[in-house]
């Protein structure tokens, strides 16, 4: 039991479980309700678990604690930041790449980050999982474009779902010819690690078509003893993993703590994918750095770990326009020649031609 009774071992989803948990004061009982009638909250026992309560500035509170900042919508904040609702031909689907597209099996997660960029979507209240005719009417759509390659599917987090819906998720995916690759986008290892069991590894399975898993994680402390052995489980089973971090004021936001992150996730086999730029979402100001920022903290790892563990810095520019990389430049060009910084910010020559002459083969 935690503080004040609270119940440990079940998920904290109320301003009062948080309380009796001793994750906030009493004092901040009303804010934390307030927010938390606006956007869904929950917290798992292990990431309730993690949080060093001591410690005012705690960057796993940061990420599942309520602040009463989430209140504040600044205007170039967006319901939709990414622009989902614009390339979504079907309920359940977002296609916004000629070749891929998004699943959104469920719209509810084992935990609710309060940066989230689709935090007016997820939650309690939002819509529920993919079943029955409308899980049909997005199956029906991937089969009618063959030009769609690959299918992630997310939500929501889709490692909520049971092992049999994920499985039938799976054998309807794998039923379809044209697609060669299934990436699953999931939180699950990290923050419940334990509905990683032998039947979900087993139901990921898709017949003839690669597999892949994205796991979402910020900052080594979680990346606990219980999520490493939920990741080496995936991996046994013969999935190749990436991750993805997102860049957030107060809990990730220098090169330090990136870099034990990002040397965490190769030794356990899983490659560095994407840091992304905080999204406009609405009341996450306080999370948003700079990209100039973002850039600075890019360059100082580019020297201090290796390219295996250095994801790609991305936007995903608002409007549903897609993601570009906004990592730092290191040539620029002038007079016939390039100039190139070194990761030591030393400025070298580069000869620059577009006109190489033949190729001598000998």
């Amino acid at each position: 039991m935690g503080a004040g009774g609270c119940d440990m071992s079940k998920t904290l989803r109320t301003a009062k479980d948080l309380l009796d948990a001793g994750l906030i004061e009493a004092d901040g009982l009303n804010a934390a309700a307030e927010v938390a009638a606006r956007y869904a909250v929950a917290v798992t026992p292990v990431m309730a678990g993690l949080i060093n309560r001591d410690d005012p500035a705690d960057p796993i509170a940061r990420q599942f604690i309520p602040d009463v900042r989430e209140l504040h919508t600044r205007p170039e904040e967006l319901a939709d930041p990414i622009g989902d609702d614009a390339h979504s031909p079907v309920p359940g689907i977002v296609h916004r790449y000629p070749d891929r597209v998004l699943l959104k099996a469920t719209h509810a997660c084992p935990v609710y980050c309060r940066f989230c960029f689709r935090r007016e979507m997820v939650g309690p209240g939002g819509e529920q999982a993919l079943s029955g005719a409308r899980l049909d009417a997005t199956m029906a759509y991937i089969r009618a474009h063959d030009a769609i390659r690959e299918v992630i599917v997310t939500g929501g987090d889709p490692m909520i779902l049971a092992p049999r819906r994920i499985a039938e998720i799976s054998q309807r995916l794998g039923e379809i010819a044209h697609l060669d690759v299934i990436r699953w986008h999931s939180r699950v290892p990290v923050v419940a690690p334990e509905r990683v069991t032998p039947a979900l590894v087993e139901a990921l399975h898709a017949p003839g078509k690669a597999v892949w898993i994205a796991v979402h994680a910020n900052h080594a402390r979680e990346l606990t003893d219980a999520a490493r052995a939920a990741i080496a489980r995936l991996i046994a089973g013969g999935f190749p993993l990436v991750s993805q971090t997102v860049l957030l004021k107060g809990v990730n936001a220098d090169a330090e703590t990136l870099a034990e992150l990002f040397r965490a996730l190769i030794a356990l086999r899983v490659k560095p994918y994407y840091l992304h730029h905080a999204d406009l979402a609405p009341g996450t100001a306080h999370f948003r750095t700079t990209i100039a920022e973002g850039q600075a903290i890019m360059r100082a790892l580019r020297g201090r770990v290796s390219g295996l563990a250095l994801p790609t810095y991305i936007l995903d520019v608002p409007g549903g326009f897609g993601k570009v990389p906004v990592g730092p430049d290191y040539v620029s060009e002038a007079g016939g020649m390039a100039t190139i910084e070194d990761v030591a910010g030393v400025r070298h020559s580069y000869p620059f031609t577009s006109d190489a002459g033949p190729i001598d083969k000998g």
